[in-house]
């Protein structure tokens, strides 16, 4: 049985308010006594629950998310997530505050990130642009003492506590594997469609995809990243452009956001067979996997990175560790037939 504050007081010969006094570092207690009830925490082998203890005293957390604003669907979804943790708040014993910057805009998040008073957050999280001056904004926050934890699109060369968010080299490679099987006897190209090269995220998925191409499927070669700001028009006039000039194109990733777009192209270009995999189950990318235009699409889940967030920040706040496993965010692979 795990020892208790009871057993504390009784092996110290204290009172129970006299061990709570030293174990939260409050002041007016004797030197001597405080070196009682530390000699009893040893004996005993005490280790403090700081979660229960913090649920005593009722603390709550106050956090600031950042995410891009605009018509992505996926962070869209992501904002209606954290809208609906931050309506748990009574349960959770959160504070919530989201800000809203213009997506692939790095001033504006450095702005927020240094507008934040580091007394009186317990932690923030973003959907990081990877620039020297948001590292540096982000640095900058942790080093006063404000855990901060990454969503979506990682920060990797920054001191944030944690990143919350699917393996997205891993989710490249996976890309790779299934259009390389979906091509199985036709040679030719791979346009790649990336919303921007400065997020992470989309970068690695890049990386990923082209190294299994390039060492499991060499008879298929990739043109692109062609980078599009995740705008559904752009997407529709780039893909429309390639699609006109490369005849020896037999399969689309778009690693990013636009698929509205991108079924418009395909749409414009109906009587060419292409294998394509994109990301993130929308009610537009839904619908085109449905109708078979889709071959497949990787998917993360957000709600699960919004709670993983909140939880890590939490306790991290606490100066605790977070479970591993229960923060590993898993890579989905849907295909028509296991549509959720």
């Amino acid at each position: 049985m795990r020892p208790t504050v009871h057993d504390i007081a009784a092996t110290a010969g204290v009172s129970l308010a006299t061990v709570d006094r030293v174990l939260n570092g409050r002041p007016g207690v004797r030197q001597t006594t405080v070196d009682k009830v530390e000699a009893a925490v040893s004996l005993l082998g005490y280790v403090r629950d700081v979660t229960a203890a913090n649920l005593a005293r009722k603390r709550v957390y106050p956090l600031v998310f950042i995410v891009p604003g605009g018509p992505n669907s996926f962070l869209r979804n992501l904002t209606a997530e954290i809208t609906a943790a931050a309506q748990r708040s009574s349960i959770e014993r959160t504070v919530i505050r989201i800000e809203t910057v213009p997506p692939f805009d790095p001033a504006a998040l450095v702005r927020v990130l240094e507008s934040i008073d580091p007394q009186t957050v317990s932690g923030v999280g973003l959907v990081a642009t990877d620039t020297d001056d948001v590292t540096a904004a982000v640095n900058r926050l942790v080093e006063q003492g404000v855990p901060v934890v990454t969503l979506v699109s990682d920060l990797p060369g920054s001191q944030r506590v944690h990143y919350c968010g699917i393996d997205n080299i891993a989710a490249g490679r996976t890309a790779a594997s299934l259009i390389g099987r979906f091509c199985t006897g036709r040679p030719g190209k791979v346009l790649v469609v990336a919303g921007s090269m400065k997020l992470s995220d989309h970068s690695e998925r890049a990386s990923g995809f082209a190294a299994v191409l390039e060492a499991e499927f060499p008879e298929l070669g990739v043109i692109g990243p062609v980078e599009t700001n995740d705008d559904a028009d752009t997407v529709r006039q780039r893909v429309g452009m390639a699609l006109e000039t490369g005849p020896e194109i037999v399969a689309i990733y778009n690693l990013g956001a636009g698929n509205r777009g991108l079924i418009d192209a395909l749409a414009q270009h109906g009587h060419r067979n292409f294998a394509v995999v994109a990301h993130e189950v929308t009610p537009h990318s839904r619908q085109a996997l449905a109708d078979g235009v889709f071959d497949a699409i990787i998917n993360q889940d957000c709600g699960h990175e919004v709670r993983s967030a909140i939880r890590v920040l939490k306790a991290r706040a606490d100066g605790l560790d977070p479970l591993t496993a229960q923060e590993r965010i898993r890579i989905d692979v849907f295909l028509r037939d296991n549509l959720p």
